[in-house]
């Protein structure tokens, strides 16, 4: 298969299958290598991949980049995929198609006081594209790409999508701010107005705040969740 080609600002470093690349990226971003390096494995059941950022914004500003790589994907996939297929994104991270689950989305970053800058940022994304058994009503609740009606989508296109959308939002987050990102997540966000339960807190799932922290209002009060709390140990 040819390898990716990326848009200029984002460099490409492929791994084999034995290596994540979310893992990989966030050890290159700890040795100092310069932001937009993306690493992927193309996968024969799995497309992997993970952008390394170096934000110049408090953390709690920078953690947008998880639901930005989102729409990205979103963007992405749209553009590939026949119009009847759906994506919508949980809040901590995880992806759907047609709604059911299909893969998710990881953030870690190099510290996690939200008020500081973080030396490095990494998000990453992983897909299942063929499913595991050949019976898919063992999982109702999981999917795969190619079992949504998108055999035809190629992954080292999606991943080249993916790139030049989240780029293109990356440089619309920088000029216009946050609020036409929290737009278009809301609009693809999943669960809004239903039950939900998160980091030991359950009730109605109001949306985000400006922050995209999490609002869930139970019977006596709402509670605010920061969206730091999803970052994984790096």
């Amino acid at each position: 298969m040819t390898e990716p080609t990326f848009p200029p600002l984002l460099t490409g470093s492929a791994v084999d299958g034995q290596i994540d690349p979310f893992d990989k990226a966030c050890v290159e971003a700890m040795k100092g290598c310069d932001a937009g390096v993306v690493v992927y494995n193309l996968g024969a059941n799995t497309l992997r991949a993970a952008l390394v950022f170096a934000p110049e914004v408090p953390l709690k500003d920078a953690m947008a980049m998880l639901p930005l790589c989102g729409v990205g994907f979103q963007n992405a996939l749209g553009a590939l995929a026949p119009p009847e297929v759906a994506v919508h994104l949980d809040w901590d991270g995880g992806m759907r198609i047609n709604g059911a689950s299909c893969g998710r989305l990881r953030v870690a970053a190099s510290q996690t006081d939200p008020e500081t800058p973080p030396d490095w940022l990494v998000v990453g994304f992983e897909l299942p594209l063929w499913p595991e058994s050949d019976d898919p009503g063992e999982t109702p609740d999981t999917t795969t790409l190619y079992a949504e009606g998108c055999a035809d989508v190629n992954a080292r296109d999606l991943l080249e999508s993916w790139a030049r959308h989240t780029l293109a939002g990356i440089n619309r987050w920088s000029d216009e701010g946050v609020e036409p990102l929290h737009k278009e997540w809301r609009g693809l966000a999943h669960g809004i107005g239903e039950d939900i339960e998160m980091d030991g807190k359950s009730g109605s799932y109001l949306g985000v705040d400006e922050r995209f922290g999490l609002l869930i209002r139970d019977a006596e009060t709402t509670h605010l969740i920061p969206l730091t709390t999803v970052l994984e140990a790096s």
